[in-house]
């Protein structure tokens, strides 16, 4: 089979199905398939998008099924060649050819990280240290996943582990994951769902988006609807071996959206519910954890104590017994031991027989966690005080994990306390640690120590506490905007002083390091001071991180603003109002959902006009008229930008009057008006000079390098966009380096120079791929095409085209479609078919008259020289 199939299908009732040995064959049998259900119905191609509305699917997996990234279930593929019009003959005969397809692939193992523009999470916790036990439970989940390792498998995989808590649930399924993770090459995936965290157990939505950040698919890509993300999230594990571990979860409708449609994965689930549903309907296993048997309680405590339990083994079994032989207080009350040499065993189950007897909670016959508070309660009375008041503030911590600095932070005291402070809780077993520097509390143990803190702590000191915690987060956030030059001078953020809890932060990476890290404790933070008595730093936290949310960060973004613009409305905060609504309809743009955004952003302009805000109403203005440029509506773009200019003229803004000419020079470009375009932008980078605002600068002399390469001053323009360039890398903002590398790499292109054209698209194209900007990849793979057509290689040119067409159709993004289309037919007609170059030139010319672009009359010109074809 060649690559490129001539303009007649093939009967593909005939096909020799020994012949199709990848998925790029058979996605190419797809595409012809398409083609010529496109000339039955005398309609144009089925799109990718009425595709995915015909069959639920998402629009990314339908355009990786027919790209041939991704092998297509068996069901789904028959529904797929069903509506592609295939006879009842070539449909068995595609049904075959796709079974060999995943017969090849499942018989050919891929290496750790060889899996191409994929990348092979390991993020496994650490194996639990003198792990002890649970034959029959690993023995059992050994045997479920052997009876799936015969024929193919034909569903996935799911354990279900279920049991009391501190049973040791997390530690089976860690334990067993890593004594099989080199059965599942392509990585494994570990969550923690927080199912009974009272404050914060995390939704499917949140999950899921955690997980496809894992897989690859960063902001930019990340559907909002729990059910797109879901398809795409089984989109992206079809055809790969992996394990995934859902630890903590509450509840049945917590784990259905994250369960995997491919049967090469395997799902453990960890859950104090017996995830009845899990079992009845998805075909789960359960594998029910009791209290340890006491023969192996007792090793534990063996293990873990030493040589000390050999000599009082009778002690040792009463001391199993007082832990109700829970796996957790095991651990604790092994460390208490340790800690006290010179105690003897007796001495310490005394102990702790007598304050089980004292404790109010014991009063609770029979449940097993009473046993554990009792065992938290006599471990916690021998810390010294420092130690036992850090263990009950950690408990008023909103988020999942906490540093040194947080710590610092909630006791009001240094670093160095801090951290000898978390040794000593770590030690005792009441704290881990996560990685290095990074902690996190067993829920039992995190609602403990939230209940001391409200026996033991007034209700002053609390809030004292979680003040300064909050505080410390605001400050440090500033501090590392201010570092990455993503603070607005016109829109600052009240930052408090640094304190004991700030990070300090060296330099520009260092901030973008701790923003990555602490981004889901921000999120927590900004939900817990929106209702929690704390507003105006739930606005202040949105505000100070605006820029850098913008960056890629758009489902964080949503998240954060709509607690601001919920705390504001609270205050009564007109100015905050408006500032977070702008950031909601901005992070719907960022994610092609321009009719959300706008109405956000009419909401935004209107609060800013009430509260006379006319900085935020340039603001508003500025970024309608770039939705409706992005519409290819010129003239109500040029009017938004127009009032956005004159108000921030106003104001002194000249940030905002930077960024309104920016988009202004945009506009006249694609008009043709290079010359108004470039005075726009040179303007523009006046202003940011003026301001020492390098990202603004950066972006106004991207846009300048390229609204001169259209006037051919490309040597001038080259010299724009290295400037840019430096500066991109400088602040370590990809997506403008991306940006500014696929403009050079055209440059190079007007300059006859093919092969460094390709150096620069193919940088773009890594940066796009590490960071998953999808709609500039769509843009270097069509540079990449005409790269091609250049050098005299047109299958290279359809290929790149091909693949920017898919990824621009998922994202809407319409210039770059008409750009892929105008590719494509200048391929096809070096190939040498005229019809298809034909029909690619038409749907380039309507998107291009649908975008008022000059480009149409260029394409119609084109099409006058090719042969008509017959209908």
């Amino acid at each position: 089979m060649t690559q490129h199939l001539n303009r007649n299908a093939p009967n593909l009732s005939t096909l020799d199905t020994s012949e199709t040995r990848t998925r790029q064959d058979l996605a190419g049998l797809l595409r012809a398939l398409r083609r010529r259900h496109a000339r039955q119905r005398r309609d144009g191609e089925l799109t990718y998008r009425e595709l995915a509305a015909l069959t639920g699917w998402s629009v990314a997996a339908v355009a990786e099924y027919l790209t041939g990234k991704t092998l297509p279930p068996t069901d789904r593929f028959d529904v797929l060649v069903g509506l592609l019009g295939a006879t009842p003959a070539e449909q068995g005969a595609l049904a075959t050819a796709r079974d060999r397809v995943a017969e090849a692939e499942r018989r050919t193992p891929r290496r750790p990280g060889r899996a191409k523009g994929r990348p092979v999470p390991r993020q496994l916790p650490a194996d639990v240290f003198a792990f002890t036990g649970r034959d029959d439970q690993l023995a059992r989940l050994d045997g479920m996943l052997a009876d799936s390792s015969g024929a193919a498998p034909t569903a996935v995989l799911i354990s279900a582990l279920s049991g009391t808590a501190g049973v040791g649930k997390t530690a089976l399924a860690v334990h067993w994951a890593h004594r099989v993770a080199d059965r599942f090459p392509d990585g494994q995936l570990y969550v923690n769902l927080r199912g009974y965290d009272p404050e914060q157990p995390m939704g499917p939505g949140e999950a899921l988006a955690r997980l496809l950040a894992s897989l690859g698919v960063a902001g930019g890509d990340l559907p909002l609807d729990v059910e797109e993300r879901a398809a795409r999230y089984r989109t992206q594990l079809s055809g790969r071996r992996m394990l995934i571990v859902l630890d903590n979860a509450g509840t049945v409708e917590q784990v259905r959206p994250l369960l995997p449609g491919t049967p090469s994965c395997a799902v453990v689930v960890t859950s104090r519910d017996r995830l009845s549903g899990l079992v009845a309907r998805d075909g789960a296993r359960r594998v029910e954890l009791d209290l340890l048997p006491l023969p192996e309680a007792v090793a534990l405590l063996d293990r873990l104590i030493g040589p000390r339990a050999e000599a009082e083994p009778e002690v040792v079994a009463t001391l199993a017994n007082l832990c109700a032989r829970l796996p957790l207080a095991l651990r604790v009350a092994a460390e208490r031991a340790t800690a006290r040499p010179s105690a003897t065993l007796a001495e310490l189950a005394a102990e702790l027989a007598d304050r089980q007897e004292r404790l109010e909670l014991m009063e609770t016959e029979g449940d097993p966690r009473a046993a554990v508070t009792a065992v938290f309660s006599w471990s916690v009375q021998h810390l010294p005080d420092p130690a036992a008041r850090t263990f009950r503030l950690l408990g008023l911590h909103p988020g999942a994990e906490f540093d040194e600095y947080a710590v610092a932070a909630l006791a009001a005291t240094d670093q160095a306390s801090a951290r000898h402070e978390l040794e000593t809780l770590t030690r005792a077993h009441l704290v881990q640690a996560t990685t290095p520097g990074r902690y996190a509390m067993h829920d039992l143990l995190r609602a403990y120590a939230a209940h001391l803190a409200s026996v033991h702590e007034t209700e002053r000191g609390r809030r004292a506490a979680q003040g300064r915690l909050f505080d410390a987060y605001l400050a440090t956030a500033g501090a590392a905007t201010e570092l990455l030059d993503l603070a607005d001078a016109r829109r600052q953020a009240r930052v408090p002083a640094p304190t004991a809890g700030t990070v300090p932060l060296a330099d520009p990476d260092a901030a973008r390091t701790w923003l990555d890290l602490e981004l889901p404790n921000l999120v927590a933070v900004a939900a817990h001071t929106a209702t929690g008595g704390w507003p105006a730093h739930t606005v202040d936290l949105s505000t100070a991180l605006y820029r850098y949310l913008d960056g890629g960060h758009y489902s964080d973004a949503l998240a954060i603003h709509t607690h601001a613009r919920r705390a504001a409305e609270l205050t009564g905060d007109r100015s905050g109002q408006a500032r977070s609504l702008l950031g909601i309809g901005v992070a719907h743009l960022h994610l092609y959902r321009y009719e959300r955004a706008v109405e956000y952003l009419h909401q935004a302009l209107t609060v800013a006009e009430q509260a006379g805000d006319r900085a935020e109403q340039a603001r508003a203005l500025s970024v309608l008229g770039n939705v409706e440029r992005l519409r290819g509506r010129h003239e109500p773009a040029a009017g938004y930008l127009r009032r956005a200019m004159d108000l921030a003229r106003l104001v002194g803004d000249d940030a905002q009057q930077g960024l309104a000419l920016i988009n202004l020079g945009t506009v006249e470009a694609q008009r043709g008006r290079y010359d108004a375009a470039i005075g726009h932008l040179e303007r523009a980078v006046a202003l940011f000079r003026r301001g020492s605002d390098r990202l603004g600068r950066a972006t106004a002399l991207t846009n300048l390098g390229l609204a001169e390469q259209r006037l051919s001053r490309h040597e001038s323009a080259a010299e724009h966009l290295r400037q840019a360039l430096a500066v991109f890398r400088e602040i370590g903002h990809r997506q403008g380096e991306a940006n500014t590398l696929d403009n050079l790499g055209s440059v190079h292109l007007s300059l006859g120079r093919p092969n460094r054209a390709v150096e620069y698209f193919t940088q773009a194209l890594v940066v796009c791929r590490e960071i998953n900007e999808r709609e500039v990849e769509a843009w270097v793979l069509n540079g990449l095409g005409e790269a091609a057509r250049a050098l005299g290689r047109p299958a290279d040119a359809l290929a790149h085209h091909t693949d920017a067409l898919a990824i621009a159709t998922d994202v809407a993004a319409r210039e770059p479609q008409a750009r892929a289309h105008t590719g494509l037919g200048h391929a096809h007609r070096a190939l040498g078919d005229p019809a298809r170059a034909r029909h690619h030139f038409e749907h380039a010319l309507a998107g291009y008259t649908g975008l008022e672009s000059l480009e149409a009359e260029s394409i119609r010109a084109l099409l006058a020289t090719l042969p008509a074809v017959d209908g």
